[in-house]
């Protein structure tokens, strides 16, 4: 385990605690206070501030990288070198061209390389996309990822030389890949429009960010993120196809709802700001965030000889939208997303038209309230549209 912070705590926890086959042997810290008292605390028998050390131990099989952004390529390549299995955090890299020498590295080793992206894992995005995949929406044609909070929790997040950004990095990177699994991975994203701006804190990176992502099929991806959103984590999805609609809400409202007027008051979950009033609880926050699934995938799939839901390759695709949002939000126009390395396939256009009725084509069809049936016919060789009640 690379790193002791936030991630590095969630990502222990969930495989000592939910996939109990796996124990971290080596942690490995930059501060040896910390990495000593994390190594007490999860009951593991290496404890190391020597980064190769640590990936190079013998009792390594799996690096597991929680570290800085900045830091993720030099890990990386030592894990590569030395034949380890790779287990990334999101974001893959600050920028393509760093993503892209990480996945060649990888990918030259023969090692395999998972992209942590949890919240591409929670049970209710994972029972949506099963949806999605059978087709009960019809074509997808609007995918909405929203992800704000009060903002991260290391200093390094916040420095956007260390970090590659601000909110669209930390959070962008989510929302990005969570509308890729619902458009379709083999659907290129084309160009981006994003605005971003500081409008709360005193750093260079944004802490706000909103984009569009068009695909080849036509469809249309939507994020917003925000480290300036007060009242905990807001994490919504949802998505629209020809034939149905999904809405997701992850973290707030979801069914647990205290109040409390009493001080003292224990953790209430991931980015809360208060122990007291109107809480919301998350019963079980590391499955409810993705993090058993996710796990679960990388281990089953390094099991099995198979490619993981998430991949280095996925991480590189995000992180050529994220610098196209950049370009955009600089440039105040449209900017074409670059990728060097396409692997996925053509989609067709989502098809217009539909059936027809008497010769004409059908529009729309919906039951009046008096109980009539209306449509609206567009007759093809005119242009013109009529009404009919049947």
């Amino acid at each position: 385990m690379l790193g002791t912070g936030l991630i590095g705590l969630f990502y222990t926890v969930t495989l000592h605690s939910q996939r109990n086959r796996d124990r971290v042997e080596v942690v490995y810290s930059r501060s040896r206070e910390r990495a000593e008292a994390f190594a007490a605390e999860h009951e593991i028998a290496h404890a190391v501030t020597d980064l190769e050390a640590a990936i190079a131990h013998p009792d390594t099989d799996t690096v597991v990288i929680g570290l800085p952004n900045h830091l993720h390529e030099e890990a990386v390549e030592l894990a590569a070198r030395h034949g380890k299995a790779i287990l990334c955090t999101k974001p893959l890299a600050r920028t393509a061209d760093e993503a892209k020498r990480m996945l060649d590295v990888a990918e030259s080793a023969g090692v395999f390389a998972g992209y942590l992206e949890d919240l591409c894992y929670t049970p209710k995005t994972l029972k949506a996309l099963k949806m999605v995949q059978a087709e009960q929406l019809g074509d997808v044609t609007w995918a909405r990822s929203r992800e704000a909070h009060p903002g991260p929790h290391s200093a390094w997040f916040w420095d956007a030389r260390q970090a590659g950004g601000g909110a669209i990095v930390d959070l962008g990177c989510h929302c990005i890949e969570i509308v890729r699994n619902f458009v379709g991975k083999e659907n290129k994203p084309l160009e981006v429009m994003c605005w971003t701006d500081t409008l709360v804190h005193a750093i260079e990176a944004e802490d706000n960010g909103i984009a569009l992502i068009r695909f080849e099929s036509g469809a249309i991806g939507q994020f917003e993120v925000s480290w300036t959103f007060r009242g905990g984590m807001d994490l919504r999805d949802e998505v629209a196809g020809t034939e149905g609609t999904l809405w997701l809400n992850h973290f707030l409202r979801t069914g647990f709802e205290a109040f409390t007027s009493g001080e003292g008051g224990d953790y209430v979950a991931e980015k809360a700001e208060t122990t007291s009033g109107w809480l919301f609880p998350v019963g079980d926050e590391i499955s409810e965030l993705g993090y058993v699934d996710m796990f679960t995938d990388m281990f089953e799939a390094m099991d099995a000889g198979r490619r993981p839901m998430e991949t280095f390759y996925d991480g590189y695709v995000v992180n050529a939208i994220i610098d196209a949002c950049y370009r955009s939000a600089a440039s105040r126009a449209w900017e074409p997303v670059q990728l060097e390395d396409w692997r996925g396939g053509g989609v067709e256009r989502i098809a217009r038209g539909g059936r027809e009725h008497d010769g004409k084509t059908v529009i729309k069809e919906e039951t009046m309230p008096d109980g009539r049936r209306k449509l609206i016919l567009k007759d093809e060789q005119s242009g013109e549209f009529v009404d009919v009640v049947a």
